[in-house]
């Protein structure tokens, strides 16, 4: 497997950071630690926190614009997608960046809080043009945020959801 570019690492690290609990007061020093370059090297990729932001923004929208495509090409249908990949990437991928922003617009940053409403909008908006009635396509879209959510603060969850599987999909057919 090939290496992680500098502008990876930096990017990785600066959500591993954000992540562990950091939030907004994490330093550019703190970022070029964790990556392990050098403050200049971070500063060639990023000149500034908002550029670190905006990068880890594009990240997000970018994983979430290959989701959706999953999303809608899934042989196992939308609700039966949403649902099992719920918790599929919590700690790495999607799942960590979507964490990693989802604390910075918690504290009120713009660029993350329009970012995750970005994707918000659209895994909402492929559910609906995937399920006819859009009330049930707001309530898998929920149900697959509470069971994030349930992964992400480590409550314990059902092994099996092939049972709601089963319920949402009988909704969504009905």
């Amino acid at each position: 497997m090939a290496r992680p570019s500098n502008r990876d690492r930096v990017l990785d690290a600066y959500e591993g950071l954000l992540v562990e609990g950091a939030g907004a007061t994490v330093t550019l020093d703190a970022v070029a630690q964790a990556a392990a370059v050098s403050k200049g090297g971070l500063l060639y990729h990023f000149p500034s926190k908002e550029a670190l932001v905006d990068g880890l923004a594009d990240r997000l929208r970018s994983r979430a614009a290959e989701d959706v495509e999953r999303l809608r090409t899934s042989p196992e249908g939308p609700v039966a997608y949403w649902v099992s990949t719920a918790t599929s990437e919590v700690a790495t991928g999607l799942g960590r960046t979507y964490q990693a922003l989802l604390g910075l617009a918690g504290t009120g940053q713009p660029t993350a809080r329009r970012a995750i409403a970005d994707v918000e909008h659209g895994w909402t908006s492929a559910l609906e043009e995937l399920i006819a009635d859009p009330v049930v396509a707001r309530l898998v879209r929920l149900v697959g945020d509470g069971l994030y959510l349930e992964s992400l603060t480590g409550l314990p969850g059902v092994a099996d959801d092939s049972a709601l599987v089963t319920l949402l999909e009988r909704l969504a057919t009905s």
